[in-house]
């Protein structure tokens, strides 16, 4: 794999002036890069739920239709929930974007290969699940461009951004899940439970 986009500096490009826009991370290193963008109250971190950003942000993307859903997630985590393409892809929330930081490998767990860092392309399974723009992102212009589509929430949208497999130190969001939850559900104007 040719990658040579820096995970962090793609995270903060896609969080900047981010006005209402709610953000589901994937567990391990996209809720460290979105963390290190900027705690938010409009993030949920995902912690120990492999596979799920997807499903979760599909969710509240078609509850809350009147703001951009930003689900940012690894390869690894993506690759476990490939079936949350197929719902989505039934439903096509206007809304709803999913960028997997993709490099390659498992970073979690040791860096291993992953499938698509032995040729399996993520974005053609959202093409197949119907989704109306697919893309693969390489430069920065290309993560600029997808910031403007989350902002305008111009159809369901899944990029997969190629990124360095860097290992960078962690930066730990809340591990807390009833805080999350709280935090997340008061920024949506619900009541905590």
């Amino acid at each position: 794999m040719n990658a040579a986009l820096d995970r962090r500096t793609v995270a903060a490009t896609l969080l900047q002036d981010r006005g209402d826009l709610l953000v589901v991370t994937g567990l391990g290193s996209a809720s460290y890069d979105a963390f290190a963008a900027g705690d938010h109250d409009g993030n949920y971190y995902l912690w120990a739920a492999m596979g799920s950003a997807a499903t979760v942000g599909f969710g509240l993307a078609m509850t809350r239709r009147e703001r951009p859903v930003l689900v940012l997630t690894g390869d690894g985590e993506m690759l476990m929930g490939l079936g949350a393409l197929a719902s989505i892809g039934q439903k096509l929330p206007p809304n709803l974007t999913i960028a997997v930081l993709d490099n390659g490998h498992y970073g979690e767990t040791g860096m291993q290969a992953s499938h698509t860092g032995r040729g399996i392309e993520l974005s053609r399974f959202a093409a197949a699940a119907n989704f109306p723009w697919t893309g693969v992102v390489t430069d920065m212009d290309g993560v600029a461009a997808l910031r403007e589509r989350i902002h305008a929430r111009s159809g369901t949208t899944f990029a997969s951004i190629k990124i360095a497999a860097d290992e960078l130190p962690r930066v730990l969001p809340p591990r807390d899940g009833v805080h999350v939850k709280n935090r997340f559900r008061a920024a949506l104007g619900l009541a905590t439970i």
